[in-house]
């Protein structure tokens, strides 16, 4: 995944990623004593509520930054409760009664890839729990980008994101050989913190979009004017986030 991320901002601004997980985590239903693994853990705080629960969680990221501020957050937990890793290779086998996944997976293009870890992370009839961005996530943020720099001549730029259908994501998961057993897709307008909201939004996630603007302020000071109508009400920014959401399981004896 590559990208270098602010885990002060993250964690500051951005609290709303964890705060929404916990949902997912409820449908995880992890039990005492069952082994999870924490598939882009961030900076630590779900499986800090799951170890708490006497689970053995792990969590998984491919950014430093995010795992030295989770072992800064939780100083108690062995320093190999956070590890560095890639989805796409998470390099145990069939170690995991759980994975679970929370807004990570949408920053993974190669999703056959990261399947298929996932698949042999898993013990026979283990489940992946997953939410990620789906198809539509955030189309008028980037609409409101395009139209931006299109006008000031700036070229297009290459999109990090994967953003499926549920039928595209249910055939990825059944090439990588798991059965899926819910997948839903829904609106969630998310509400972003501040009345700069949008722009640090942009500046934390879309900051692909920021390529090659000579004046970010500027840019982003007429991307929220222009946006204002569509994402500010009642006075706070909303994220249009459409959300996927899956469940998975894979099958005993594969």
């Amino acid at each position: 995944m590559g990208l270098v991320w602010n885990a002060e901002l993250y964690d500051g601004k951005h609290a709303f990623v964890a705060s929404y997980g916990a949902d997912l985590f409820e449908l995880l239903a992890a039990q005492p004593g069952e082994r999870v693994l924490d598939l882009g853990c961030g900076t630590g705080d779900h499986v800090a509520a799951l170890r708490a629960r006497g689970i053995d969680a792990l969590g998984v990221d491919a950014s430093a930054e995010m795992l030295a501020r989770a072992r800064q957050k939780f100083p108690d937990h062995p320093a190999h409760v956070f590890r560095v890793g890639d989805a796409r290779s998470l390099d145990v086998a069939g170690e995991f009664d759980a994975v679970v996944s929370n807004a990570v997976l949408h920053w993974v293009p190669d999703a056959d890839l990261a399947a298929r870890s996932i698949h042999a992370a898993l013990r026979p009839g283990g489940r992946f729990v997953a939410e990620l961005g789906g198809s539509g996530n955030t189309a008028t943020i980037g609409g409101g980008v395009e139209a931006l720099r299109g006008a000031r001549g700036l070229p297009p730029v290459r999109s990090p994101w994967y953003f499926p259908t549920v039928g595209q994501y249910a055939a990825v998961l059944e090439r990588a050989g798991l059965e899926v057993r819910q997948a839903w897709l829904f609106d969630r307008p998310t509400q972003l913190e501040g009345d700069d909201g949008l722009a640090t939004w942009v500046r934390m996630f879309g900051h692909h979009w920021l390529t090659d603007v000579p004046d970010v302020d500027a840019f982003l000071a007429e991307l929220s004017h222009a946006l204002r109508p569509a994402l500010h009400r009642d006075g706070h920014w909303f994220a249009d986030y459409r959300r996927l959401r899956v469940v998975a399981v894979k099958p005993s004896g594969r």
